[in-house]
């Protein structure tokens, strides 16, 4: 019977991976200067490895819908991220006074950059819970732009239905073969050693460090790293 060498579920895994394998291609012209195999080629091969894997092995119906829960959770966290941000910063200079305790309303008197999927969800609630109509308009006539306020407020829904919809999806298991975990095995072990590279190249950069370290990924992933062993088909 074949061991995983890794603590997470399959599926968590080899989504974790591929998110590396894409922040490696986002970066491939720094981290190329470093090793010559490492070329766009080279990347998409695992990519495409990664996809196989999850489609061959995995269940093709449950995992594109995975792939696709997962990837508009990914697409709205970035520009919420970034607009909570934005919003943070401008209450920071508009009320240098009351900054203080109007972040504390909001929920963002902590730092933003360091949460995951859920504690977003939570922070985005906060947030809306927290814009009172005085609130606002006060931040408005100071110059904060109402879009980008009524923007936050509008991925809280977004990003809930979108995570209650990629948790339904990961707690599905089934029976996986001695030649699945083996493939899951070498993606792992080629995927950690390419990070651990990377976090070296970016030690001195903690968001890109980040990046390319798996518990990192898949605590934005919003997953608790252990997990109960899946049967192996004999």
């Amino acid at each position: 019977m074949s061991l995983r060498i890794y603590t997470f579920k399959d599926v968590v895994m080899l989504m974790a991976a591929k998110t590396i394998l894409q922040n490696m291609l986002a970066n491939l012209s720094e981290l190329s200067t470093v090793r010559t195999t490492w070329t766009e080629a080279y990347v998409t091969e695992l990519i495409l490895k990664a996809d196989t894997a999850i489609e061959n092995f995995l269940g093709l119906d449950k995992q594109q819908s995975l792939r696709e829960a997962t990837d508009l959770l990914n697409n709205i966290m970035t520009p919420a991220l970034r607009d909570l941000g934005f919003v943070k910063t401008q209450i920071e200079v508009d009320f240098s006074k009351e900054a203080g305790e109007m972040l504390k309303t909001l929920g963002l008197n902590i730092n933003i950059h360091s949460i995951n999927q859920e504690g977003l969800i939570q922070l985005l609630y906060s947030f809306k819970k927290g814009m009172t109509p005085n609130l606002m308009t006060a931040m408005t006539q100071k110059g904060t732009n109402p879009v980008l306020i009524d923007g936050i407020i509008a991925y809280a829904n977004q990003l809930q239905q979108a995570n209650l919809s990629q948790e339904s999806l990961k707690s599905m298991t089934q029976e996986v073969s001695k030649e699945a975990v083996d493939t899951f095995n070498g993606i792992y072990s080629e995927v950690i050693g390419i990070g651990k590279i990377a976090s070296k190249f970016y030690q001195n950069d903690r968001l890109k460090k980040d990046q390319f370290t798996f518990t990192k990924v898949v605590k934005k992933m919003g997953i608790a790293p252990k997990k109960e062993e899946e049967p192996v088909a004999p």
